[in-house]
């Protein structure tokens, strides 16, 4: 076959994804030429939910894809909007890198060692909420960037910490900068952060062959899961909602997925967390029972005002407080069925 040609955003951190994937075909044997493409949310600085979401990322690498200007294109899977694009499909998803968010704070403090009144950047609907439902009295403040400039906002002293995903801080070789791995359980992240989406034309049928040589199974399931909850919510990838999907042994020895969502409201006035555990193959359907479950318990409504409402995205100086009302606890979603 002739050259590979592999479409890329030319931020630092998506041309060392990219050069990851061109490498791993590489050892296969094949030839990539790595094609830079700008995109709309790196020449943009407004925040990302005034753009329509993080799909603005991957908007011009799918219209150069299915134009025929490259063969391939990668993705952050979490800024990929969880309906299929016409046309094309996701041939691809290597293995995971940490799907956990990091926090970067100054003097290597951790959520629970920054004071009440900390200033956090973060310029994620989902992380907004999360930090609010800690009720630890952060301030929140937007942030856009690429991965340096927001690391040096807390480094000149402007901000207390961000948060950003381990994921990208690892591949870029920045991880000694984190100064704590956000536990899921305080932070769910989005539905496939650490994860990458090669994609290619669906009528492919030779590109598609070379590319799911590098498929990871696990990673596959999990984001499938994580990703039909995002799509059974009809939420967009910027919705204040997250997902974690993780391939366990059962009792028995056989492999099955344990699912975990998040949606809460930006001022911390609602924290629905809920789980639910089945057979791998049934990845998909579990998670859009997860997402009945949490539309069942009030997720239609919280998504709906905190899209509708971005006023309620706490501003700049606000504190992230929390609140006890509307405030539920985590469940198992299959004992809810019982």
């Amino acid at each position: 076959m002739s050259v590979l040609r592999l479409g890329t955003r030319r931020s630092q951190l998506a041309m060392t994804q990219s050069g990851h994937v061109a490498d791993a075909l590489r050892a296969l044997g094949h030839e990539v030429e790595l094609v830079e493409i700008v995109t709309e949310g790196d020449t943009n600085r407004a925040p990302l939910t005034q753009m329509g979401g993080t799909g603005v990322f991957a908007a011009a690498l799918r219209e150069a894809l299915l134009r025929g200007e490259v063969d391939l294109a990668v993705h952050s899977l979490k800024d990929l909007p969880a309906a299929d694009h016409p046309g094309l499909l996701i041939a691809a998803m290597p293995p995971r890198e940490d799907p956990r968010d990091a926090l970067v704070a100054r003097d290597g403090l951790t959520l629970g060692e920054l004071p009440a009144g900390a200033t956090i950047g973060t310029g994620s609907p989902r992380r907004v909420a999360a930090l609010a439902a800690l009720g630890l009295g952060f301030e929140i403040r937007p942030l856009r960037g690429n991965v340096d400039s927001r690391l040096a906002r807390v480094s000149d002293g402007e901000l207390d910490a961000v948060v950003l995903a381990s994921a990208g801080l690892r591949r870029i070789d920045r991880a000694d900068r984190i100064t704590e791995a956000i536990d899921p359980l305080q932070m769910l992240p989005a539905p496939g952060q650490g994860a990458l989406a090669v994609e290619v034309r669906a009528d492919d049928a030779a590109t598609i062959e070379i590319v799911s040589a590098i498929d990871d199974s696990d990673t596959r399931a999990a984001v499938t899961a994580e990703r039909a909850v995002l799509r059974g919510l009809q939420a967009g990838c910027s919705a204040p909602v997250g997902a974690l999907a993780e391939v366990v042994e059962d009792v028995d020895g056989s492999l099955e997925i344990s699912l975990r969502a998040f949606v809460g409201a930006p001022d911390g006035s609602t924290d629905l967390r809920r789980s639910i555990t089945g057979p791998i193959a049934d990845a998909e359907q579990l998670g859009l029972c997860l997402a009945d479950v949490l539309l069942d318990d009030g997720a239609r409504r919280i998504i709906a005002d905190a899209q509708e409402r971005p006023d309620r995205q706490r501003p700049p100086g606000a504190s992230a407080t929390g609140g006890p009302a509307d405030r539920t606890t985590d469940i198992d979603a299959m004992e809810r069925e019982k």
